[in-house]
């Protein structure tokens, strides 16, 4: 067996008179963001919004692309989700997960355990539709051809018709079939296994130590805490991503990194820092520099770059305030305000998604999304969703 040295990662000489001015930088930029958040009507909305774009951007950040759109909508697609969809949508529920549990959880011992184990699986879990922000089962009945008012779709749809999409998933089941009676046949399931070890072994070390790797890396924390907390996050980084902790979630030690950030103080509410959306700023060449100096200030500038939720949120309050003059005046009974409540609340909303929580048809859904003038997002003929401008 070969054996893989573990480099350990030192802490001294830290270039603490660079990293001081964007160390600053991001502080206040955080807090300030953490405030704003607090204490605004839009911040549920634009929590929600950050988690979709982060998730996306972890894995921009490892050389794949998901727009975000499709992460948002993917739980209800009839075609089976994508690979990059899939490690999306991990992102999105560990994020979600280590949001939802006390700040220390992520970085105890039952917390590594958790994320470990639910990045490990890679499967479609049962909360999918949860994890995703519901409305699933609504866009699946418009995907499917259920609702109300689809003459406006049916030349974008003739194209692509319902009987196609049928006799693809008919195959797809014909072959599944096969394969599980293939499966059962004597002999085959040494075979299978033996496949299965000889894959892995093409794209994963199987020597890989990730347990003393990771004791290494929970050292560097540990020693890191005494910092103060947004060059503790910096370093707890770039620590993980030089001992290559994890071969199966490289992704994992950017949202540690931002529990990390929540459990030292920076962001009180029950929220992490969106970390991959800044770091997506920063040119690849300097945040996977040979020089630790010139990581440590790549991050610490991706931190900063924080302002983009301040501007975010700015965008969504004046979006918001445009639309409520809009409906003023309006009577009572109007479903207006109840539109504007959700499409705040989501990224993008179909109209299966609307009719559901409205309670109103699908021809009525978009009807009322054309008349308060949200914008159309995905262009599609046969499936449309719509956001704020």
């Amino acid at each position: 067996m070969i054996y893989h040295e573990i480099n350990a990662y030192d802490l001294a000489k830290l270039p603490l008179q660079s990293l001081l001015k964007p160390i600053t930088d991001a502080t206040a930029a955080l807090c300030r963001l953490d405030e704003r958040i607090a204490r605004s009507n839009v911040g549920v909305g634009l929590l929600e919004r950050q988690n979709f774009a982060d998730a996306c951007a972890s894995l921009w950040l490892d050389g794949e692309f998901v727009h975000l759109e499709d992460l948002v909508l993917h739980g209800a697609d009839v075609r089976a989700p994508t690979h990059e969809l899939t490690i999306a949508r991990d992102v999105l529920r560990s994020r979600r997960r280590i949001a939802s549990q006390l700040p220390t959880w992520a970085l105890s011992p039952e917390g590594f355990r958790t994320l470990r184990r639910a990045q490990a699986g890679h499967g479609l879990g049962p909360s999918l539709a949860d994890d995703l922000g519901g409305g699933t089962d609504a866009v699946a009945a418009e995907l499917s051809g259920g609702g109300e008012g689809e003459r406006d779709d049916v030349d974008a749809s003739a194209s692509d018709p319902d009987m196609s999409v049928f006799a693809e998933i008919d195959a797809v089941l014909a072959r599944s079939n096969a394969a599980i009676e293939e499966a059962k046949r004597p002999g085959r399931a040494g075979a299978a296994s033996g496949r299965d070890a000889d894959s892995k072994a093409l794209v994963y070390d199987l020597d890989w130590d990730e347990d003393a790797r990771l004791q290494e890396w929970s050292d560097v924390v540990r020693q890191a805490q005494e910092l103060p907390p947004v060059l503790a996050a910096i370093v707890a980084l770039d620590a993980w991503n030089e001992l290559s902790v994890s071969q199966h979630a490289p992704w994992l030690g950017r949202l540690l990194a931002a529990a990390l950030l929540r459990q030292l103080g920076i962001s009180t509410g029950g929220h992490l820092v969106a970390l991959n959306v800044g770091l997506k700023t920063i040119p690849v060449d300097r945040r996977r520099h040979h020089d630790r100096d010139t990581r440590l200030l790549a991050i610490a500038q991706g931190l900063a770059a924080a302002e983009i939720g301040l501007k975010e949120h700015d965008r969504l309050a004046l979006a918001r305030t445009m639309m409520e003059r809009k409906i003023a005046g309006r009577r009572t009974s109007s479903k207006l305000p109840e539109l504007i409540e959700l499409v705040m609340a989501k990224p993008l909303v179909s109209a299966g998604m609307v009719a559901e929580t409205l309670g109103v048809t699908q021809q009525a859904a978009r009807r009322i999304v054309v008349e308060l003038g949200l914008r159309e997002i995905t262009g599609r003929g046969r499936f449309r969703a719509w956001g704020v401008t």
